[in-house]
């Protein structure tokens, strides 16, 4: 078992091929696979996650045309949705061959957590939130990273005390909610103009609402651009 500092994770290289040194017997394959998670370590930089892993066994027996490019490796699924990504080992050539090592990763470090046990439709504030080490990669739906992507967010179902924030786990609060005087925006081209309208339901930015026009007392349907907004495209 090998254990690393994990830290600056980009998600740009997850899937980086890396090509190493030439050869095709097993033990060549498993030194590239090593020196792959090696390298996919060491290019994290400073974000203090800790990281274990251990490679699957390949048959020693296991001979693979000689690879002169070097082979190369790259995952092939997201190590930090799984704690068994899969490596993808290949070569290209006159004798092209591809084979999968399996692997057991953990990655380990702080998410954000409920502080209490949490209601549906609670809006989050920073006192309801706080932080423990997990292991990041076992959470399949991904933890949410950033402070600022909950608070003032609405829990979508009821939820205990350490449960690790993730995306199906809150959504975003009415924008709009019936009763409020919202301004409508009506927009043609370029040329727009302002009133004021009393919502007749409830919606979030992106989604349609009945409104009733103050001045003309018509009905229309708008579309939420933000608190107390809407927006009607002629």
């Amino acid at each position: 078992m090998r254990i690393l500092t994990l830290a600056g994770f980009v998600l740009s290289a997850l899937f980086t091929q890396t090509a190493f040194p030439a050869g095709g017997t097993s033990s060549q394959v498993l030194e590239a696979a090593t020196q792959f998670l090696d390298q996919f370590v060491e290019r994290q930089a400073s974000n203090g996650y800790k990281i274990t892993y251990e490679l699957g066994n390949l048959d020693s027996r296991l001979t693979l045309a000689n690879c002169i490019a070097g082979p190369t490796v790259a995952f092939s699924g997201d190590p930090w949705r799984s704690t068994h990504p899969r490596l993808e080992i290949s070569c290209e050539g006159e004798r092209p061959w591809r084979i999968f090592l399996s692997s057991a990763l953990k990655i380990t470090g702080e998410a954000f957590v409920a502080a209490r046990p949490l209601g549906r439709g609670d809006r989050l504030r920073e006192e309801m939130i706080s932080r423990s080490e997990v292991v990041i990669n076992s959470i399949r739906r991904g933890a949410i990273k950033k402070l600022e992507d909950l608070i003032g967010m609405e829990i979508s179902r009821p939820i205990n005390a350490g449960t690790v924030f993730t995306p199906d786990l809150v959504s975003a609060p009415d924008a709009v909610s019936r009763g409020d005087h919202v301004i409508i925006i009506a927009r043609s081209g370029n040329f727009s103009v302002q009133s004021r309208g009393k919502a007749l339901g409830n919606g979030r930015i992106g989604e349609q609402v009945r409104i009733e026009n103050l001045s003309s007392s018509r009905t229309l349907r708008a579309r939420i651009i933000g608190p107390g907004r809407v927006e009607v495209v002629m």
